[in-house]
């Protein structure tokens, strides 16, 4: 064998032992952090069952706000409209569901995946059993992570739990924080990589990443219908349980880590 030769073999040996080694120390600090790490989703339906069931004084600022949504486009009434938006936002929607799941390390020293979830028709009930979940993490470690959490789940539940009353645990008190003070992780964000210029659904993610979807029984517009028409609200936390094993499998993708086996994952009713 050449000299030469004998340096690309050395230099190639050298090059896969680090990266062997860089991995395994990314599979390391991985494991570190999955203890303090939550994946999560959250379901949101209109707060009333119809537009007519809403105090005068919300049915006219709802009027406002659909004025400015509607942006010249009429083709649902203002009861139609309420329906069909209203769960999207705080000031009008309530969370009927949350959904979180953590990853370990079974017996066989193999990733697994458990995912439960809260629900409730008292919505206080439900945001007051989410916040003793959290706060059982410390609030200086504990690593939030969902798709689009950033502009929606996150502010969601911080805001209604304002309208109910309940002090904001420390992990979500994150008004008026540098973005590199924030511990939360959005999937969304991840994949922007700095670019601004549209959303991109977890479905979609799920499916360029060639991961099962979640849409298979229901999907996301369909919420408050199920719960209000329906009266289903174990269908509602089946489909949000599976958003969170779909953002799990996604969230290990994005950082260069093999899926969880579906025999690894475990869902709790």
């Amino acid at each position: 064998m050449s000299s030469r030769s004998s340096r690309s073999v050395w230099k190639a040996s050298c090059t896969t032992k680090k990266n062997q080694q860089q991995t395994h120390t990314m599979t390391d600090e991985f494991r570190r952090k999955a203890k303090n790490f939550l994946l999560l989703d959250i379901e949101t339906v209109a707060g009333y069952a119809s537009y007519d069931e809403l105090p005068e004084r919300m049915q006219k600022l709802w009027d406002k706000k659909a004025a400015t949504l509607r942006k010249g486009d009429e083709t649902l009434s203002n009861n139609e409209y309420f329906y069909d938006r209203g769960a999207i936002y705080a000031e009008f929607g309530k969370i009927v569901c949350i959904a979180f799941g953590a990853f370990y390390w079974d017996e066989n020293n193999e990733i697994a995946f458990k995912v439960r979830s809260f629900s409730n028709d008292d919505e206080v009930n439900l945001l007051l059993e989410f916040k003793a979940l959290i706060e059982k993490y410390p609030a200086e470690q504990l690593i939030l992570c969902a798709h689009n959490g950033r502009e929606f789940d996150f502010p969601f539940l911080c805001r209604r739990m304002l309208i109910h009353g309940i002090e904001i645990p420390k992990a979500l008190q994150i008004t008026g924080k540098k973005p590199w003070e924030i511990l939360h992780q959005d999937t969304m964000d991840l994949w922007k990589f700095g670019d601004y210029k549209s959303y991109t659904s977890l479905d979609l993610l799920a499916a360029v990443f060639d991961i099962p979807g979640s849409k298979n029984e229901m999907s996301g517009d369909q919420v408050t219908r199920v719960y209000y028409e329906e009266n289903d609200l174990a269908k509602i936390c089946r489909y949000c349980r599976e958003d969170v094993v779909v953002l799990a499998q996604l969230y290990l993708r994005m950082h260069s880590f093999q899926p969880v086996q579906a025999d690894n994952i475990t869902r709790v009713e």
